[in-house]
């Protein structure tokens, strides 16, 4: 596999003004660590809805990651609590949950960031493998909101991000159980809109598209004979020619997050400079 690329020192990253359009609101952001060094979708969501004020809870599976991401809010003078968490394990997500409930009086952004690929056709993928990547990009989502939105409801407001993918609705790579569970993911997400819409439950999905984060160099850069090869590859399959990255995810994230998108709900938005629109030049 290429080495890991040297990216910027995270508290150098220059960053938009951000409006307080979260201020005292309680955000569980699960999958909030990175899975190799730079800046992941869900580190940069949590680092961006403490800026906007809000209490945020980073959850990852890998204590030490949940913790970088609080230190680098704390850092900058955020609140935020580092928790770990099997996303795939109900009784742990409950207990979670219901902890961060208890603590604050309310949960007001649930936002899931968990996700793995398995490159692969289906004659080189195991069965084990598929269901394991279901699992992880899917069933945790189910599990997360089933145990969040009894809090919500509660209160008659909420929002729900999930992290989907473009690979939901047009092919990419060959993984076929990543494309499936994001298609799910997807599903999942209108479903949950549709629901819930009259008790004041928001529910969208941010489909990502070419993005330069630590997960594709982790899990897909070892299909490329360099590193410069796959981000030119990757680039060039975007209309805008280039690859985005965690802070346009972020963005959106916050947005859909936020008030301001009070009258969206069930919408499945892509975040890829155009991928899904059209082929890259």
């Amino acid at each position: 596999m290429p080495a890991m690329p040297d990216l910027p020192n995270p508290l150098q990253l220059p960053h938009l003004p951000i409006a307080p359009v979260l201020q005292d609101r309680v955000a569980l952001v699960f999958g909030a660590g990175s899975s190799g060094p730079g800046w992941g979708n869900g580190k940069a969501t949590a680092v961006t809805f403490a800026r906007a004020g809000a209490i945020v809870i980073a959850v990852d599976i890998h204590a030490a990651a949940a913790e970088e991401t609080r230190a680098l809010v704390a850092g900058e003078g955020g609140r935020i609590e580092a928790a770990t968490c099997d996303v795939t394990n109900s009784a742990q997500v409950h207990a979670l949950i219901d902890d961060v409930a208890a603590r604050h009086g309310r949960i007001d952004v649930l936002h899931n960031n968990v996700g793995i690929t398995a490159m692969g056709g289906i004659l080189e993928e195991s069965e084990e493998s598929f269901r394991r990547v279901l699992d992880i990009n899917l069933t945790s989502a189910f599990i997360t909101t089933k145990h969040c939105l009894p809090h919500m409801l509660k209160r008659g407001r909420g929002a729900i991000v999930n992290v989907s993918s473009v690979a939901a609705i047009r092919h990419t790579y060959p993984y076929p159980s990543y494309e499936a569970s994001k298609a799910g993911l997807n599903q999942l997400t209108v479903s949950t809109a549709m629901q819930y819409a009259r008790q004041g439950i928001r529910a969208n999905a941010i489909l990502p598209g070419m993005l330069d984060t630590p997960l594709v160099y982790k899990q897909i850069a070892a299909h490329y004979p360099s590193l410069d090869e796959m981000r030119a590859a990757r680039a060039a399959k975007t209309p805008m020619g280039r690859q985005g990255t965690a802070w346009d995810v972020a963005q959106a994230a916050l947005f859909l997050a936020s008030d301001a998108a009070g009258y969206i709900t069930g919408v499945c938005l892509p975040v890829d400079g155009g991928l899904t629109c059209g082929i890259g030049g």
